[in-house]
């Protein structure tokens, strides 16, 4: 089955990883459950191995973790000022996947992507944005998997936002690297999702 997020449930709610390097530049992750880290240790999922990428390259930034299970691009509407109460100078959109699962139209899904990114830069005009591209199952039906697929980049284009090609890059589908209900990343599958979002992310936050 396909590596996506599916179900409801608790969730880690802007839970952010230490900040080594005492500033105050601010990385929000607005995602589900895969953001989340669903059945893994919160240490485990793909925000903090940005975190610890991002010590490591001693760039100044703190990731926030706003991943909440279950959640749909609409729920991403509707939460993105809360998910930047703190402020934010970037912004990384990995949501979408639930509203394929779901039958949500990709006009819709898009809508919101790009409401999402309107309410953030009213918020603050000079953020940086990223959006995670998603894919689904062939099961879902030829159309709507290419509408699906397309939907990202095009929103990518349309905001110029940088796109992460598609977030479950090397992961999607690979049962060694799912738990066992094949849709959410065990702890070495999320930090294949960490590489591929750095990919996009490092040249954005490097000097």
């Amino acid at each position: 089955m396909f590596g996506l997020l599916l179900t409801a449930g608790t969730a880690l709610m802007a839970e952010e990883a230490p900040n080594a390097n005492n500033t105050t530049k601010r990385i929000v992750v607005l995602g589900d459950s895969i953001t989340a880290g669903y059945g893994l240790d919160p240490g485990e999922a793909y925000p903090a191995l940005l975190q610890k990428k991002i010590d490591a390259a001693k760039l100044p930034y703190t990731v926030a973790n706003a991943g909440v299970s279950g959640d749909t691009t609409a729920g991403g509407l509707r939460r993105i000022a809360w998910a930047m109460g703190k402020g934010a100078d970037v912004l990384i959109i990995a949501l979408g996947g639930n509203d394929g699962l779901r039958g949500i139209s990709p006009e819709e899904t898009k809508k919101n992507l790009l409401g999402i990114v309107t309410k953030a830069r009213t918020k603050n005009p000079e953020i940086s944005i990223l959006i995670a591209g998603m894919q689904m199952p062939d099961n879902m039906g030829k159309n709507f998997t290419a509408e699906f697929k397309s939907l990202f980049p095009e929103a990518a284009k349309e905001t110029q936002s940088t796109l992460i090609p598609y977030l479950l890059e090397g992961v999607g589908g690979i049962e060694t690297l799912n738990q066992p209900d094949r849709i959410h990343p065990t702890a070495e599958g999320q930090a294949k999702v960490a590489e591929n979002v750095w990919k996009a992310l490092q040249p954005v936050i490097s000097p």
